[in-house]
């Protein structure tokens, strides 16, 4: 599955949300994604276009332009069937070490993080 958008929105920890972490995008087209975590927690909430569902053991690549969710092909309902979103963004670089610190709080002991 593939999503463009303009750019990712990053909060690493929300004081006002209990310390959630937040990623988040809208499409071209109106679709949404975004993955939550709270510290406490130890699984990771991914919404596709307004449906959530609860993942562990998922797999986040980052590059300058790209965002690569990989889940497990068991979990795939929660992306309509497929076990990948890949995400063509155009983020500031300026902002891509808020988006990697976000990445890091959601992912850290139940996923992994990759910066390509």
């Amino acid at each position: 599955m593939q999503l463009t958008t303009a750019h990712l929105i990053a909060t690493p920890c929300d004081d006002e949300e209990d310390n959630m972490a937040m990623l988040c995008c809208h499409s071209d087209k109106g679709e949404m994604f975004m993955l939550t975590r709270y510290p406490d927690e130890n699984e990771v909430e991914l919404t596709w276009d307004y449906e959530p569902s609860t993942l562990d053991g998922l797999k986040v690549t980052l590059s300058a332009t790209r965002l690569l969710v990989e889940i497990a092909a068991a979990d795939a309902d929660a992306l309509k069937g497929d076990d990948h979103l890949d995400i063509t963004h155009h983020t500031a670089a300026s902002d891509l070490a808020e988006v990697e610190q976000t990445l890091q709080n959601i992912l850290k002991g139940t996923g992994t993080y990759v910066r390509a």
